[in-house]
């Protein structure tokens, strides 16, 4: 912590001094700063009032600030009587935890009621710190009051005073009786010992009052509900924190407290006091970057990398990383401007979204990208920003074929490349190809297959519910769409007839025939169908022949009938059909009746004749032939014969 102790620094353009003129019967006469419409002994650059008679209310317009119009950090003593702590008998400044002990303080100068402390915000500087004080009673001789700021909140042994780091900072306030204006001098925490004083007041780097008249209840900003705050009972002070800082070096006080001596002797025994209430005096800002993800993400496997431009005391390493709920608060950021800090490395699959740095206090940044520009130039200026990243989705097209392979075309107004093809090399999951679309920002994608000919498209699903023709992709999300293709199917119609006399002339349904399909994508047997009433049957279910290649229909000719051409006929299933409906592909067979003949000889004598027999068709073809016996009978059969004009000759020899 740098002194005044090395060298007090006067505040550039200072004009709010006093002037303290003689005026025989009337005491002093308080000339006044410009901007003020009642007497001030306010520091320069500061709107707080600390008025001439000091006050809480605001007396002037804004931007002036009072007491009444702030939020301080404030504490009340203990109820004076048996109760009220104050400080051990004997104990002086220098005692770096001196003893407390209660019920020792009269009712007069030393005892003290009420404490505040408020830090004004300062652009370009740490700012102004303003104290108060309330004590029990107007005193009779010398008012003194000493002010002590700590680094450290850490409460020494004996509970009541921090534990006092070398460079915390003690501020004497001195008035003497019937005095209107305070001595305000600074001593430095050496690490044993406070050091030789430094007259603040001298040098224009603080200023202190006393109020001469009452303070009524109204205006005591809750000190008192009735009555008033007598005469010289309530006290103010102002320092110019430029005073406590060396430029390039952040530093801060946690606490502040106030205590009461005996007399104006420094080596005096020290009175009551108000325990520490929390103050925040630096010369530094804050800069807070937190992390969100859409999805939430891992923040141990996923992290975001970040670099700033600006520096910090204690120094800190100017690129960072953070994951999803996690932040990084720097602290001790030193004033200036054209800072920057930028979201610069993501991981795969992720995209920047926005940055928010709504939350931030006292700091305008402007932000283009991922990049926030800012300046610190105020103690209290914190840049908060918040930093939202989403995950890139993924699109994964699938094909499947139910039956078969083949090779298939996509187009997508949106997916890129498009168009591209995807082959199938087997039926069902195990002969399945696809294509993935990664890295893809959240929205509406689509795709469409264009449907090769002699295939159906059975079905076209995505497994988040939307349609291949509208899918919708959140952030971090993958959906797969599956298309499934099945090859089309065609049917045989065969028909079979026969010629059948009972029935009349021509040609009659057979029924009752049976037929094997073979070929195809068939099994190695085929498939059997027997012919109905009206002498067809229908076989269907067949890939069409551009596919596997031409079926055989092969009939199983019935007893007693022979076939009208080949038994076996080659087809081709070119068009998609079921037995009920579409083109079938058509075969017919037809059948000849067969008839057997038999021309029988019979000798009415035993041995007395002997014939033969020769049976031939309308082309003088030999169908049957025979002799008789040694009895004299015989007979010929021609079987199987097709419809013709059979002529048998017999030869009777005697």
């Amino acid at each position: 912590m740098t002194a005044v102790r090395k060298e007090l620094k006067r505040r550039r353009g200072f004009v709010a001094f006093w002037t303290l003129v003689a005026s025989m019967g009337i005491g002093l006469m308080l000339v006044l700063p410009a901007a003020a419409s009642h007497p001030e002994a306010s520091l320069a650059g500061s709107n707080f009032e600390i008025d001439a008679n000091a006050n809480l209310k605001v007396d002037d317009p804004a931007p002036s600030i009072d007491w009444a119009s702030v939020s301080e950090a404030r504490k009340n003593d203990l109820a004076t009587g048996t109760n009220d702590d104050s400080y051990a008998g004997g104990t002086k400044e220098d005692d770096a935890c001196p003893g407390v002990t209660t019920g020792s303080i009269p009712n007069n100068k030393s005892d003290l009621l009420t404490f505040g402390a408020y830090v004004e915000p300062e652009s370009g500087g740490p700012g102004f710190l303003n104290l108060f004080w309330t004590r029990v009673q107007e005193p009779s001789g010398t008012t003194l009051m000493d002010f002590e700021l700590n680094q450290s909140s850490t409460l020494c042994a004996n509970s009541v005073n921090p534990v006092r780091t070398a460079g915390d900072l003690l501020i004497e306030y001195r008035i003497e009786q019937g005095g209107a204006i305070a001595t305000l001098k600074v001593r430095t925490w050496s690490g044993t010992a406070w050091g030789p004083a430094t007259d603040l007041t001298a040098a224009a780097q603080a200023a202190g009052t006393i109020n001469s008249t009452s303070i009524p209840a109204a205006e005591s900003d809750g000190l008192l509900s009735t009555g008033s705050v007598s005469p010289r009972t309530f006290g103010e002070a102002q320092l110019d924190l430029d005073f406590v800082f060396d430029e390039g070096k952040c530093e801060s006080f946690g606490s502040a407290f106030i205590k009461s001596r005996a007399s104006d002797s420094f080596t005096s025994q020290l009175k009551d006091l108000i325990k520490p209430v929390p103050v925040n005096i630096t010369n530094c800002g804050k800069v807070i970057i937190r992390k969100t993800t859409a999805p939430a993400s891992n923040p141990s496997t996923t992290a975001f990398g970040y670099t700033k431009s600006f520096s910090t005391d204690p120094s800190s390493a100017n690129t960072f990383s953070l994951g999803h709920g996690q932040s990084k608060t720097l602290n001790g950021v030193l004033f200036g401007s054209g800072y920057t800090v930028a979201e610069d490395t993501l991981p795969s699959g992720w995209e920047f979204v926005s940055v928010d740095c709504s939350a931030s206090t006292g700091v305008t940044p402007s932000i283009n990208g991922s990049t926030v520009t800012f300046a610190v130039d105020n103690s209290a200026d914190i840049l908060d920003c918040t930093y939202t990243n989403r995950a890139r989705g993924t699109i994964v097209v699938e094909k499947v074929t139910d039956d078969g392979s083949g090779a298939f075309s996509f187009t997508s107004g949106t997916l890129t490349p498009s168009p591209f093809t995807l082959a199938t090399t087997a039926a069902g999951a195990a002969g399945k190809n696809s294509r993935t679309f990664s890295d893809l920002a959240p929205g509406t994608y689509d795709v469409a297959e264009t449907v090769p000919s002699g295939w159906n498209l059975v079905s076209s699903t995505c497994n988040d519910g939307s349609s291949p023709g509208s899918i919708g992709l959140s952030a971090g999300e993958t959906v797969t769409c599956t298309f499934h293709d099945a090859r089309e199917k065609g049917a045989i119609l065969i028909t079979k007839t026969r010629k059948h006399a009972a029935d009349g002339p021509g040609a009659h349904p057979h029924a009752g025939v049976t037929f094997t399909v073979t070929g195809g994508s068939l099994p190695a047997g085929g498939t059997t169908a027997v012919t109905l009433a009206n002498g067809t049957v229908c076989v269907d279910g067949l890939v069409l022949s551009s596919f596997v290649g031409d079926y055989t229909v092969t009939e199983t000719v019935p007893s007693g009938y022979s076939a009208d051409g080949a038994t076996a006929k080659t087809v081709t299933v070119s068009a998609e059909a079921t037995c009920g409906s579409g083109t079938k592909a058509g075969v017919s067979f037809g059948n000849t009746p067969l008839t057997n003949i038999t021309v029988s000889v019979n000798s009415q004598v035993d041995g007395a004749t002997a014939s033969t027999i020769v049976c031939a068709n309308s082309v003088d073809d030999t169908v049957a032939s025979g002799s008789t016996g040694a009895n004299g009978d015989g007979s010929a059969t021609a079987s199987d014969l097709e419809p013709d004009t059979y002529t048998c000759t017999v030869v009777v020899d005697p």
